[in-house]
């Protein structure tokens, strides 16, 4: 239990990290970013199984770059679905999802 509060925390100080250095991303407090990292996780155990499925054609063909893309609209779902984050664009959303992936690589190592 203490081991995912402790990883929740550092998802939610990394979505921080990555609104304040990615323009066109806003994140207004850190509750939102709490918030946001619990969809993040829902998300990734639900959502993304299924798009990846269904999505292996092609990410067979583009050998696997497909996956930032996918995870990039994951990104922009999960800014749809929380209060109080912003993503002006998709590129910014693009930009995001490639830190958050890189951040979480070293979140998961905890």
């Amino acid at each position: 239990m203490w081991q995912f509060l402790l990883k929740l925390f550092a998802l939610s100080f990394s979505l921080m990290f990555i609104g304040y250095i990615v323009p066109g991303i806003k994140i207004e407090n850190f509750s939102n970013a709490i918030v946001a990292s619990l969809v993040i996780v829902c998300i990734n155990a639900f959502v993304k199984p299924i798009i990846m499925f269904f999505a292996l054609p092609v990410n067979i063909l583009t050998l696997g770059i497909s996956i930032l893309f996918i995870n990039a609209f994951l990104f922009m779902l999960t800014a749809k679905l929380v209060n109080g984050i912003e993503i002006n664009n998709f590129w910014s959303a693009f930009l995001g999802a490639v830190i958050l992936s890189i951040l979480s690589i070293g979140i998961n190592n905890l």
